[in-house]
């Protein structure tokens, strides 16, 4: 697999300082990034930002589906040692959930989910004891497989955002493109049709309780600009489908394995990935718990007037689950 091809595109020294100044400022003003203040106030912040920070945060226009953001100058240890769980941050690391929101926002819509870290538009993703062996962000021990974020969802984010706090062992992001696949016509076809469902992941205890019957949702769609994923293998029932359907989702992994890349994040990097075309994941690791864990944080995006999903996604329940945007 190979280390960080990522595209990077760097933040010069006057945009960097032009986002962390804004994001100083809306906290002096709002407070914290769950500050219903600060949030009504981000589209007026990005309006004063400058081309010099606009042009680095254009839409993500490679097949790969992904750029490192790169430039922001971060000291961890202003950031504070790393959680045991995202619940009890402390407040370390606040100034960096408003620079991610400003980002977020010039990209799109920053959405909260009423399930998931209290309805918080910004997530800790750290190791948290007891959860190792997860198929979540909170776990370590195990690799998490590959999958499009909140893919049980049709409301999900169009774009994954991932800053860099901490990463002291270059522990590697994976990603993989389905545009950099070669898949036979056949197995499209087949990954087009809804066969089974995607079930909601163990972060999301209410939906996993949700009474109403799972819809089957296709894998792949065809979307102007190229083929479009919605993909999370271990949420999916695939005993449950035909042969056929089942060797063509084989087919889809292995290929997805071949094109997989490993990015590893320093600090002050934001990884912007398209929710649409790049399936990711995380490689194994030791942790700790001793303050000197891996700490991202992650923003979900929405893209107004994006159109890379089956009109059909329309009629979905999500499972009960609703997402918040964070401004009108």
């Amino acid at each position: 697999m190979p280390t960080c091809p990522a595209p990077v595109r760097r933040l010069d020294a006057t945009a960097a300082a032009d986002l962390t100044t804004a994001a100083a400022r809306l906290t002096a003003a709002h407070g914290s990034a769950a500050s219903p203040a600060l949030l009504a106030a981000l589209p007026g912040a990005c309006a004063r930002l400058g081309d010099e920070v606009r042009h680095p945060l254009r839409s993500v226009d490679t097949p790969d589906g992904l750029v490192v953001l790169r430039g922001l100058p971060l000291d961890e240890t202003e950031a504070g040692p790393t959680p045991g769980h995202w619940s009890n941050t402390g407040g370390n690391g606040a100034l960096w959930d408003v620079v991610l929101l400003l980002v977020a926002s010039l990209l799109g819509t920053p959405i909260a989910w009423e399930g998931q870290q209290d309805g918080r538009f910004v997530h800790d993703i750290v190791p948290a004891p007891g959860h190792e062996s997860e198929q979540t962000g909170a776990s370590s021990s195990v690799l998490l497989a590959p999958h499009t974020e909140d893919a049980f969802h049709p409301g999900r984010a169009h774009l994954l955002l991932l800053c860099c706090l901490r990463n002291h062992d270059r522990i590697a992001t994976t990603a993989a493109s389905i545009r950099r696949t070669t898949l036979a016509p056949a197995d499209v076809r087949q990954l087009s049709r809804p066969a089974v469902p995607i079930l909601p992941d163990d972060a999301y205890g209410r939906a996993r309780q949700f009474a109403g019957p799972p819809a089957p949702v296709p894998t792949l769609f065809a979307a102007s600009e190229g083929l479009t994923m919605r993909y999370d293998p271990a949420y999916t029932p695939l005993d449950d489908a035909d042969g056929p359907w089942r060797e063509a989702y084989r087919r889809l992994a292995d290929e997805l394995a071949r094109v997989s890349v490993a990015v590893s994040l320093e600090p002050g990097d934001i990884l912007v990935v398209d929710n649409d075309v790049v399936a990711h994941g995380r490689v194994p690791f030791r942790a700790r718990y001793d303050g000197t864990d891996r700490w991202l944080k992650r923003a979900s995006v929405r893209v107004p007037g994006r159109r890379t999903r089956p009109a059909a996604e329309a009629d979905e329940h999500g499972y009960g689950q609703a997402a918040r945007p964070a401004f009108a």
